[in-house]
């Protein structure tokens, strides 16, 4: 067994405050989400990318887009269509699947919700940040992630 290498004073003060950002980024974003909009972070999520995507997307690619487990995005989506936001439709190129395809008020909401949305991550993030930072912060970001995915084994 290998010794432990512990985090060092900066290193621990890096670590704790990424983690206090992005606990304090979600809870900010999702409280003014919910009451602003009505919509938790996660339906705003599922919005925008049905809202993007040129067609509806099968549920293996949405739950692919947000990073989600089958189940997880299963009961979301089902809460999601018992408000209308969303509706699944037979899949025409593959009779066993579905598709996920956003509403008239799904897409009233998104509409709503997202000059708003952008409004608070500007102003909490974006406008307070140099051009430095958010290149630094979009560099580290990036390799994290990288990073991450070349742990997770083969899907």
């Amino acid at each position: 067994m290998t010794e432990v290498r512990w985090l060092d004073d900066r290193e621990e003060r890096a670590w704790r405050s990424l983690m206090a950002m992005q606990e304090g980024l979600a809870e900010f974003i999702d409280r003014r989400l919910r009451h602003r909009c009505g919509l938790s972070q996660g339906d705003y999520q599922v919005l925008a990318h049905l809202s993007e995507a040129a067609d509806p997307l099968r549920a293996f690619e949405l739950g692919r887009l947000l990073r989600w487990e089958k189940s997880r995005l299963s009961q979301h989506l089902t809460r999601m269509e018992k408000r209308g936001l969303v509706r699944r439709e037979q899949c025409d190129t593959d009779q066993r699947g579905s598709v996920i395809a956003i509403t008239a008020k799904g897409i009233e909401l998104i509409e709503a919700a997202a000059p708003q949305h952008v409004a608070d991550i500007r102003e909490v993030v974006v406008d307070h940040l140099t051009p430095a930072e958010l290149e630094a912060l979009t560099a580290i970001s990036d390799k994290v992630r990288e990073r991450l995915a070349a742990q997770e084994p083969q899907r």
